[in-house]
């Protein structure tokens, strides 16, 4: 897997094999009809590219993640990081605490992800 992206569509869909899994591909195919709208053969379509990707497998009608949506987000992230701040966490929250002022707690939990980084 050498991009750890998803466009909205997709992420949307792999919310919901996550949020079920493991999932028959028949009820994964009523959920994406009812939560987005989809037709059967969207469904499959999608699905096959998210396997193709090896974000999830469908063995036997059976739809399982290969990989967790946690490691996913934070792959994603990181590699967020890594093209828009050339790696660097202090950039992105510079950037990020610019525009948008970090509250009390907020600022209380990113020290306690300091201290528990430095253990």
């Amino acid at each position: 897997m050498a991009e750890w992206k998803m466009g909205i569509m997709e992420a949307r869909f792999a919310d919901i094999i996550w949020e079920h899994e493991p999932v028959g591909s028949t009820q994964l195919v009523r959920l994406a009809a009812e939560k987005l709208g989809w037709k059967k053969s969207t469904t499959y379509t999608v699905l096959k590219r998210l396997c193709e990707r090896g974000y999830f497998q469908n063995q036997n009608g059976a739809v399982t993640s290969l990989v967790s949506q946690q490691d996913f987000r934070d792959r994603q992230s990181e590699e967020f990081v890594a093209e828009s701040f050339g790696g660097s966490l202090p950039a992105f929250l510079a950037a990020f605490s610019r525009r948008k002022k970090l509250s009390e707690k907020e600022i209380a939990q990113l020290q306690e992800l300091i201290d528990q980084s430095r253990q």
